[in-house]
C-alpha cells in the first residue's frame, strides 16, 4: 500500500522558487507599481496549493492599485496645472500695480492732496443721504449732505479735506453713509477704490493676493472693479 508524503519538504517543492525579498531601509514610504507586482508575486509563491488565490480577488487587487495609482498621478497633474494657472494669474494681475481697485470695504487710504473715490449702494431712491468721514480713531472729520439719490450704485468722491477745507494728514479714513430707505434711516453699503502697491502669490485657497497701499492684503477674487490709477 502506497503512502502520501505530507512532509514540509514535499509542500515546499510544490511552491515557486523565488528570489529573496529585498527589505526597504525605510527611506521610501510609498508603494510604487514595481513594489506592488513584487508583493503580488510573493503572494502567489506562498499560496497554499490546496487553496490557490482566487482569480477574481487577484484581479480586484490589481484594479484597486491601478485606480489608486491613477488617482495619485491625476492629483499630481492637477497640482501642476493649478501651479501654472496661479502663476499665470499672478502675471496678469501684475498689470494692476499702480491701478485702483474697488473693494467691498468702506475704508480708504489718502495722502495730502489726494481724494478717495467710493461707490454707495442704494436699494431704492432716497430724497436725502448723509455721508460721514471719520479717521482711524472714529473722530468725525467731515459731513457731506446729498439730495435726491437714485437707486443703485452711486459714485462718490471725498476730496480729502476737513470741514475747514484743509487737507487731512495721510492715513486711513472711513466713509459711512446713511439714507432714508422705506421711510427709515439706514446705513448704506459703501465700497472704496484703493491703490494696488504690489501683487503676490497666496496659498491654494487665496490664489493671487493684491497688496493695497496702506490697507494690507486682499484676494484678487474679492475685487469688484478696476480703474485707472
Amino acid at each position: 500500500m502506497s503512502t502520501i508524503d505530507t512532509s514540509n519538504a514535499y509542500l515546499d517543492s510544490m511552491r515557486w522558487q523565488k528570489e529573496p525579498v529585498k527589505v526597504d531601509d525605510g527611506s521610501n514610504q510609498t508603494l510604487d507599481q514595481e513594489d506592488f507586482l513584487r508583493l503580488l508575486t510573493e503572494q502567489l509563491a506562498m499560496q497554499d496549493p490546496s487553496k490557490p488565490v482566487d482569480n477574481d480577488q487577484m484581479i480586484s487587487q490589481m484594479a484597486s492599485f491601478s485606480t489608486v495609482e491613477g488617482i495619485s498621478q491625476m492629483t499630481n497633474q492637477f497640482e501642476d496645472l493649478n501651479s501654472v494657472m496661479t502663476s499665470s494669474q499672478a502675471l496678469q494681475a501684475s498689470s494692476l500695480v499702480g491701478q485702483k481697485v474697488l473693494i467691498p470695504a468702506n475704508v480708504g487710504h489718502v495722502k495730502p492732496g489726494e481724494s478717495i473715490e467710493a461707490v454707495i449702494s442704494l436699494p431704492e431712491a432716497t430724497p436725502g443721504m448723509s455721508v460721514r468721514i471719520e479717521n482711524e480713531t472714529g473722530e468725525l472729520i467731515k459731513t457731506i449732505k446729498l439730495a435726491n439719490m437714485p437707486a443703485g450704485n452711486n459714485e462718490f468722491t471725498w476730496d480729502g479735506t476737513n470741514e475747514k477745507g484743509e487737507a487731512v494728514p495721510e492715513g486711513n479714513y472711513s466713509i459711512k453713509a446713511t439714507g432714508s430707505v422705506g421711510g427709515e434711516q439706514q446705513e448704506l453699503a459703501v465700497s472704496t477704490y484703493s491703490h494696488v502697491a504690489s501683487v503676490s502669490l497666496g496659498n491654494s485657497a487665496n490664489g493671487v493676493v493684491l497688496n493695497l497701499r496702506g490697507l494690507g492684503n486682499i484676494s484678487l477674487n474679492e475685487v469688484l472693479a478696476v480703474a485707472e490709477g
